[in-house]
């Protein structure tokens, strides 16, 4: 599997790709066996995909270019990872496109487009469900940290100290032997917090879940840096005796929880900006010409089934800003290179995702010769 940064930049890559005259199709399959273990996307593969392609006359370089794809994506399924949850393809035959992306994050339903841009939507709806963050669980001897992207883990790092077994003693003995104890504590939960330092920095990570004991939780606390404190939350109900599988879904619900109340906060936070100094703008129109014009540093859309408009922006978010002087500025204010520095998938704020319309973004004002 693919790491998260790479997937990325193949988003970037397909946002970017001009097809020509010929059409790319857009392939995303479920690839999660059914209750008696076989794969259930052959008959959509089967019936859907020729169906789509019988729409295009016959003998033009459009049609010659689909028969291509048609049997390219057939020879890859043939061979494809058994341990896979999802695939995402993307092929043109005819403008020299193939890109298929193997997930583990699992792809919801099977889905075919056919069109002169690819379709990024899904695939960029599953990374802002599947984003990259840590998980750290500890006791007062030993630690895990997992860094997870894409429901799989990227990274593992184990942390092994001196386990420490009860004595008893007495009076002056004890105590000493307390002191030791209590010292060899404090020095494990230091060496794990600078690991953890290391990676999340490294890794540019801005959501850490810790879970331990009551003796390690408050240790560990108080040697995290400040940068590193502010993205850490607890998670409770897993051990160093958790498996893997299980830490990956207690810690993907615990960030749903959490994104669910970012989400809320985000949308007021804009919709305060919007009322007060125009700072952000509504609606599809309006945030169609700012992200034209390079202006938007945030993107919030809301998650929607009718996802052909919504497309056009995520495909547009991944592409440079048309302008060359809005170029220029954003470079020379260390902003993103993108037409939109991120987009913020609204899942949760379902008050504010009833309507394509309800679009947010965070504006940045170019003087007018700018614009």
């Amino acid at each position: 599997m693919q790491t998260l940064d790479h997937l990325s930049a193949q988003l970037d890559r397909l946002a970017a790709w001009d097809a020509g005259p010929f059409p790319i199709v857009s392939l995303y399959l479920n690839l999660q066996p059914d209750d008696r273990g076989r794969d259930r996307f052959e008959p959509f593969l089967r019936h859907e995909l020729a169906a789509r392609i019988e729409t295009y006359k016959a003998h033009t370089p459009e049609r010659a270019s689909l028969d291509r794809d048609a049997e390219r994506i057939r020879s890859y399924v043939d061979g494809i990872d058994p341990s896979a949850n999802g695939l995402a393809l993307f092929t043109s035959s005819g403008a020299n496109l193939f890109e298929a992306i193997v997930l583990a994050a699992p792809v919801s339903e099977h889905r075919l487009f056919i069109a002169q841009q690819p379709h990024l939507y899904s695939l960029a709806l599953l990374l802002d469900e599947y984003p990259k963050y840590a998980a750290l669980v500890a006791d007062t001897h030993a630690a895990r940290i997992l860094v997870f992207a894409g429901n799989a883990v990227e990274r593992e790092a184990d942390i092994v100290g001196m386990k420490t077994k009860h004595h008893k003693m007495g009076g002056t003995a004890q105590n000493r032997y307390q002191r030791h104890m209590e010292n060899f504590h404090l020095h494990h939960a230091k060496e794990v917090a600078d690991v953890l330092t290391r990676i999340v920095r490294g890794e540019r990570i801005s959501t850490v879940f810790v879970a331990g004991n009551e003796v390690i939780l408050p240790l560990l606390k108080e040697r995290f840096p400040k940068d590193v404190a502010e993205r850490v939350a607890d998670v409770a109900n897993l051990d160093l005796r958790s498996a893997e599988r299980d830490i990956c879904e207690t810690t993907i619900a615990a960030l749903r929880k959490k994104d669910a109340a970012s989400d809320r906060e985000r949308v007021e936070a804009l919709l305060e900006e919007y009322r007060a100094s125009g700072l952000a703008c509504v609606g599809a129109g309006q945030t169609r010409k700012a992200v034209e014009l390079g202006q938007v540093d945030e993107l919030l859309l809301p998650v929607t089934r009718d996802d052909r408009e919504a497309n056009a922006f995520v495909v547009q978010a991944r592409r440079p800003p048309t302008h060359a002087c809005t170029r220029r500025l954003r470079s020379a204010l260390s902003l993103a290179s993108r037409s939109i520095g991120s987009v913020i998938f609204l899942d949760s704020a379902s008050d504010f995702s009833s309507s394509f319309a309800l679009l947010w973004s965070w504006t940045i004002r170019l003087p007018e010769f700018l614009t």
